[in-house]
Formats: C-alpha cells, sequence, structure tokens
C-alpha cells in the first residue's frame, strides 16, 4: 500500500519474486479500486509474456478481460514515457 501513496506509474522491468510482489500488489490495488489508477507498463515483452500469461487468467475466471487493460507492455523506453505522458495527458 505505501508503493502507491506516491507513485504515478509503475515500471516493472524483467527481475524476480520481490518486483512480481510489487507489480501484483500494484496491480491488485488499482483492480479493486483501492488505490488511484496508474499507468502499469511491463518492459520487456517477451519476458513478461512468457512469465505470466495473462490469458489463462482470464480463462480459469480468475480476472475479467478488462483487467488486462490495466498494464501495457512495452520494449521501448520512449513508448513507456509515451504512455505515462498520454495518460496524464501531458
Amino acid at each position: 500500500m505505501h508503493i502507491m501513496m506516491r507513485a504515478k506509474a509503475m515500471v516493472a522491468f524483467p527481475a524476480a519474486f520481490g518486483t512480481l510482489d510489487e507489480l501484483f500488489e500494484v496491480i491488485t490495488l488499482v483492480q479493486t479500486k483501492k488505490s488511484t489508477p496508474v499507468p502499469i507498463i511491463l518492459v520487456g515483452k517477451d519476458y513478461w509474456k512468457r512469465l505470466i500469461n495473462m490469458d489463462v487468467l482470464v480463462e480459469e475466471g480468475a480476472i475479467s478481460a478488462e483487467d488486462l487493460n490495466l498494464f501495457q507492455y512495452t520494449d521501448d523506453p520512449q513508448e513507456a514515457w509515451d504512455i505515462i505522458r498520454t495518460f496524464y495527458k501531458l
């Protein structure tokens, strides 16, 4: 919860358990509307899509298809910045 008190975005790079913990905490807080929405960006499309098959979560009914809109994938730093700028209409 403290992560989100000052955060304006969540940008996650390929890493391990600590990053996954923080990532899912942020996604859950935004999904359940317990936190103000922020852009959630996963840098490294291939890594994240191999690591976590979000489509399985939808297929199993664990999350809704709309929840896939809570985050975006990119491989490009400029695109990550553009996602943040667009979100905040900068």
